[in-house]
C-alpha cells in the first residue's frame, strides 16, 4: 500500500506518528482473501505510461492510439443523438449476449474486405473489444498450468491476461518475417515431450504490436499447420490488418483455415475504441463454448454501441475513412523513420513496418531501456520500454515508439529529444564494458 510520509515538523506526538505510520504501511486482513490467481494481475506498464504521457510539454511517443479527429464526429454525434431519440428503448436496453444479428452481419462484410469470404454471423460472437475475447478464449481452453504460447515480443495486454489465469506463457522468437515455422515447430516438440499442455499459439500476424513485424505470407499457412498437427488452436488477433499502407492486405490465417483459427477483430484501430466493440469469429464447433463464456463475462455487449458501429458501417464510407486512416499512418510512419534515420546514434536498429502503429528499437546488448524513461521525460519525450512486451523477467535493449496519434513536425520533435538519452546510455554501456 502506497502513502504519503507525514511531515516532519507535524504537532502530532511522536507515538502517534508511528503508529499511523505503521497503519498505512502494514498489509490489510483483506490481503489475505485475495485468489492466488489475483497475484498474477499486474499493473500495465503501458498504462502507467499512458498516465505520464498526459503531462503538459511531453511528446508521446507511447501510446498506440488512433488519430480520432478525422472521423466525421459531428455527424456521428447527431446519428447517436437519432438513435437515442428515436431508438432508445432498444439502445439502452439489455440486448443479445452474442450480439446484434445486423452488426454480425456488417462484421462478416469488413472480414470479407480483408479475405475472409465463408464467414457466418452465427459464427460471430461480439465483444468488448479484443481484449475481452482473448480473456474468454484463455477462460475457455487454458488450465493453471497449461502453456500458450505467444511472438516475442507480443501485446501486453494479452500477456496480463494469460498471467491471470495462471498459463505458461512460452515466448517464441521472431526474424523480420514474423514467426518461423522451424523454431515454432522445434518449440512444440520439446514442450510435448516434456509432458506439456499447449491450448493455443496467440499471433499478431500483422503489425505485431510492439514490434511492427507482418507475419509473411508464405509462412502463415505453413504455421497453421504445425499447430493443427500438434492438436493446436491458433488465436489470430487481427486489429490493424485493414491499416496496411499499400491497401492491400494479406489474407488472414482463418481465410483458409475455419476449424483450426479463432479470429479476433475490433473496431477500436479502424473506427473508434472508446466504443469497445470487438469480435469473434469461432469455429462452428467451438461457437457455443466460446459464446456462452462471453455472455457470462458481460451478459451482453451494449446494444448503443453496437448500433451506433452499425449506423457507421451502414450510413458513413468506412472503406473511405481506412484509406484516410491509411494514408495518415503512413505519413507519420515515414516521418518517424526519417527522423531516426537523421537523429540516432550509431548501433541502434528498428524495424520498417508496412501498416500498423509502432516502430521497434533495438539498442546494443547491455543497455536497459527501463531506466531510461525518466531520463527521456526529463528530456520531453516518451516511449514503452520493451521488457512490457514479454512474459521474460528481466531487462530488456527494446523500446517502442508509436507514431499513429502525433503529427510529424511533432514525432520529429519526439526522437530529437529521445536521441541524447539513448547515445548517453549507450557511451555509459560501452565505458562500463571497457572496465
Amino acid at each position: 500500500m502506497t502513502h504519503k510520509t507525514l511531515n516532519a515538523d507535524t504537532t502530532l506526538p511522536a507515538e502517534a506518528i508511528d503508529a499511523i505510520e505503521r497503519a498505512a504501511t502494514a498489509a490489510h486482513p483483506h490481503e489475505g482473501l485475495f485468489s492466488a490467481r489475483a497475484a498474477n494481475i499486474k499493473q500495465s506498464a503501458v498504462r502507467d505510461v499512458f498516465d505520464i504521457s498526459m503531462q503538459p510539454g511531453l511528446v508521446s511517443l507511447a501510446g498506440g492510439n488512433p488519430y480520432l479527429q478525422s472521423l466525421p464526429l459531428e455527424k456521428l454525434g447527431q446519428t447517436a443523438a437519432r438513435i437515442i431519440s428515436e431508438e432508445g428503448m432498444t439502445a439502452l436496453q439489455y440486448g443479445g449476449g452474442q450480439g446484434t444479428e445486423e452488426l454480425r452481419q456488417q462484421i462478416c462484410e469488413v472480414m470479407a474486405a480483408e479475405g475472409i469470404n465463408d464467414a457466418r454471423p452465427e459464427n460471430v460472437v461480439v465483444t468488448a473489444g479484443s481484449q475481452s475475447a482473448q480473456d474468454v478464449a484463455t477462460k475457455v481452453f487454458c488450465n493453471p498450468g497449461d502453456v500458450v504460447l505467444v511472438e516475442n515480443p507480443t501485446y501486453v495486454g494479452a500477456l496480463n491476461t494469460f498471467e491471470a489465469y495462471q498459463v505458461q506463457v512460452e515466448p517464441i522468437e521472431m526474424d523480420d518475417d514474423g514467426l518461423v515455422p522451424e523454431v515454432l515447430e522445434a518449440r512444440i516438440a520439446s514442450l510435448q515431450a516434456e509432458g506439456k499442455s499447449i491450448k493455443f499459439l496467440y499471433t499478431i500476424p500483422n503489425f505485431n504490436n510492439p514490434s511492427g513485424i507482418t507475419l509473411a505470407a508464405e509462412r502463415r499457412q505453413r504455421i497453421v499447420e504445425i499447430c493443427r498437427a500438434a492438436n493446436i488452436l491458433v488465436l489470430e488477433d487481427n486489429p490493424y490488418g485493414l491499416l496496411r499502407f499499400d491497401g492491400h492486405p494479406i489474407a488472414p490465417m482463418r481465410a483458409a483455415n475455419p476449424d483450426d483459427v479463432i479470429y479476433l477483430g475490433s473496431f477500436s484501430k479502424i473506427f473508434a475504441p472508446g466504443l469497445r466493440i470487438g469480435w469473434a469469429l469461432v469455429p462452428a464447433h467451438l461457437q457455443r463454448r466460446f459464446y456462452l463464456a462471453s455472455e457470462a463475462v458481460t451478459l451482453c455487449p451494449p446494444p448503443l454501441n453496437q448500433m451506433l458501429v452499425s449506423s457507421y458501417i451502414r450510413e458513413f464510407d468506412w472503406r473511405g475513412q481506412i484509406e484516410t486512416y491509411r494514408a495518415l499512418y503512413a505519413e507519420r510512419c515515414r516521418a518517424l523513420l526519417s527522423a531516426l534515420d537523421e537523429h540516432m546514434p550509431e548501433g541502434l536498429t528498428w524495424t520498417r513496418p508496412d501498416g500498423g502503429f509502432f516502430v521497434w528499437v533495438t539498442l546494443p546488448e547491455g543497455v536497459d531501456t527501463y531506466p531510461l524513461l525518466g531520463k527521456a521525460i526529463d528530456a520531453g519525450v516518451v516511449f514503452i520500454p520493451g521488457a512490457a512486451f514479454s512474459p521474460a523477467d528481466g531487462p530488456s535493449n527494446k523500446l517502442r515508439l508509436a507514431f499513429s496519434a502525433v503529427p510529424p513536425d511533432t514525432i520529429a520533435e519526439g526522437v530529437r529529444r529521445l536521441a541524447p538519452v539513448l547515445a548517453e546510455a549507450i557511451q555509459a554501456s560501452n565505458e562500463g564494458a571497457a572496465l
